[in-house]
Order: C-alpha cells, then sequence, then structure tokens
C-alpha cells in the first residue's frame, strides 16, 4: 500500500478483499434518515460474501444496539446488536476510567443511553440532590429543560460531566437536525464545565469496533470529515470518505491534514474496486486519465475519463485535484475556494 505524499494511498485490490474489517458509520452513508443510500445493501452485501466483516459505528445514543440493528435490517443490512458500536456505549467505557464502578450516574439522554449506562453496572439517578457521581449527555429527541436543569445543578454541585458525542448537527431527509453537540452547548453554557466526549472522532470508539471485530485490517468508512475522517486518523487507521452525506468534494480539497481521507469515493461502490492514488509528474498530479494542478491559488483539473467538460469528474480526477490541492497547502498556499471545479462533486 503505497502512500505518495499527499495521505491518499493507493490499493491495487478491490477494497474489500484489502481490508478485513469496516467500521463503517450509518447516518450518511447507509442511509439518511429513514431513507436508504442508493447501492448501501447491495454493496456491503457483496462485500461480506468475500468475507469483509462489518462493525456498524454511530454517534448516534439514542438507539440501543438492538435498534439500531433492526433499523439496519429494515434497510436490507443484516446486522445483530453485537455488530453494532454507539457513542452511548464508548461515553460510558470513558465514564468508567473516571468515576468508581457502581456510583451513581445522571443520564441526560435516550434508551440506549441509559441501557449502556446499567448494563455497566452504574445506578440511574434523576434529579441532583440524589448527587450523582457524573451527568452523561447523548442525544435524545425527547430532552426537555427540566432534563437539562437538573443535570446543571449536578454538575454545578461537583458531578463529571461526560458527552456521547459533540456533533453539532446530524443528516435526515428533510435536511440537518441539531446534534448533540448543539445541546450539548446549553449545559457548558449554563455551567461553565466542559464535557469529556468519548464519540468519533475521539479514537476511542474506533479502537473498541476493532476490538470488537477481531480487525487486522480495518478501514473507516464515513461522509463526515470532522467526524468519521479525523476519528480515523486520530486512531490511526485509513479513512474512507464517501460522498453521500455531510463532506463534499470541495471540502474535502479544503481539508487540513488531520480531516483529510486515505481514501474517497462517490459511494460504497467503491467496496468492489481498487482505489487508485494520484502520483506526481513534474508539476501534475496524474491519477488514470486525469491530471491537475495548482496555477497561483487555482485548482485547475484536466479530465480526459469524464463524459464531457461538464459533467462530474471521474473518481481519478477527484482524487488528482485533491492531491494538488493538499500539497500546493501544505507549501502554503491559500487556496481560492470559490474557483474550484464546480463540477468536482
Amino acid at each position: 500500500m503505497n502512500r505518495p505524499g499527499t495521505g491518499l494511498i493507493d490499493v491495487p485490490e478491490p477494497l474489500s478483499h484489502h481490508f478485513d474489517v469496516a467500521l463503517t458509520d450509518m447516518d450518511g452513508v447507509l442511509f439518511r434518515g429513514n431513507e436508504p443510500m442508493v447501492h448501501a445493501a447491495d454493496q456491503v452485501g457483496r462485500a461480506r460474501q468475500r468475507g469483509m466483516k462489518f462493525i456498524f459505528v454511530t454517534n448516534n445514543a439514542s438507539r440501543p444496539p438492538r435498534l439500531a440493528a433492526a433499523k439496519l435490517g429494515s434497510m436490507r443490512i443484516p446486522a445483530d446488536r453485537d455488530d453494532v458500536i454507539t457513542s452511548a456505549q464508548s461515553g460510558v467505557s470513558l465514564m468508567a476510567e473516571h468515576i468508581p464502578a457502581g456510583s451513581g450516574v445522571m443520564a441526560v439522554g435516550g434508551n440506549g443511553l441509559t441501557e449502556a449506562v446499567t448494563k455497566a453496572g452504574f445506578k440511574l439517578v434523576t434529579a441532583a440532590i440524589e448527587r450523582p457521581a457524573a451527568v452523561i449527555q447523548g442525544l435524545s429527541p425527547a430532552l426537555q429543560w427540566r432534563d437539562l436543569e437538573e443535570a446543571a445543578y449536578a454538575i454545578e454541585a461537583g458531578a463529571a460531566y461526560f458527552a456521547t458525542n459533540l456533533d453539532k448537527n446530524l443528516p435526515t431527509e428533510f435536511g440537518f437536525a441539531p446534534g448533540n453537540g448543539a445541546m450539548v452547548q446549553a449545559l457548558v453554557v449554563t455551567t461553565g464545565v466542559v464535557p469529556k466526549a468519548s464519540g468519533k472522532p475521539h479514537a476511542l470508539i474506533f479502537h473498541l469496533a476493532a476490538e470488537r471485530g477481531k480487525a487486522e485490517r480495518p478501514v473507516v468508512i464515513g461522509d463526515r470529515l470532522d467526524t468519521d475522517i479525523r476519528g480515523a486518523n486520530n486512531a490511526g487507521y485509513p479513512g474512507l470518505l464517501v460522498l453521500t452525506g455531510v463532506s463534499k468534494a470541495v471540502d474535502a480539497l479544503m481539508a487540513g491534514p488531520a480531516e483529510r481521507p486515505s481514501l474517497i469515493a462517490r459511494d460504497l461502490r467503491a467496496l468492489s474496486q481498487p482505489h487508485q492514488a494520484p502520483v506526481r509528474e513534474g508539476a501534475y498530479w496524474v491519477c488514470g486519465q486525469a491530471r491537475s494542478w495548482v496555477d497561483g491559488n487555482r485548482v485547475v483539473l484536466e479530465d480526459a475519463g469524464s463524459a464531457s467538460d461538464d459533467a462530474v469528474v471521474s473518481e481519478p480526477a477527484l482524487r488528482a485535484a485533491l492531491a494538488a490541492g493538499w500539497f500546493a497547502a501544505d507549501q502554503g498556499v491559500l487556496l481560492d475556494r470559490e474557483s474550484i471545479p464546480a463540477n468536482l462533486g
């Protein structure tokens, strides 16, 4: 596996042959809200036939693993509860490192969080007067002002504060809804205390998932640079960005080193394909029939593999553009976002 200097890696065989376990995000990769992603079920099924195992890694702490698995099943992706790692589980794992076993814990969140707390042997409390050792907060559509009030009083009284994740938003079929991070800010502003967080992009949730899958060659698959790809880099695993959710091609091109993917593709059909990395040839970065370079602060792209000048560029062209842009940015060039080809996708 070659690293040609830009972070993108060369995998000459189908990804589902090369990697043994896919640590796969759910929202934005396999479905959006209640709508399945095109190609997702078929590609997961084919990859499994080739021997790839899937552990589904989600920052959504509201659903217990069994319900997350049931939702995957409804999307034609069979899974059981042990195939799912949630940020509720990683949050409780982190919390257990800081408070005594069996302590009282106030869980501000849904059933997925309360189940994780009780399964870990902690005592659930609901009022600050019960003096919980910790408050842990996860996403819940049923969150009420009274829940935040009691949590604030507990934190002000000295309870340790944890969050399952700090996602600012989450994709739905209607657009973007507030994420747990948005709700966490209410308590941060109120108490002045910033929680310890465990979900993506922190490494812990990925390490737990890799351990669950007994992975030797894991790959992280996600749609967000700030959580999935940054998290993959934090964990030391290759990250595949698919452009079916939050982050788009232009976001990847403008990303700093901490959020650059090792692999990039339009969708999960990438699992059935090799991943060609660009190579540098003089002033150009070349991938397949495409080449890209930076002229001043403008990214220029030639793609002989596209059907027409206004068609969305081929995946090799996309990778060439990323390589050229990243290389220039690392040399101190401030890229002009407005000049990036509109058909990058």
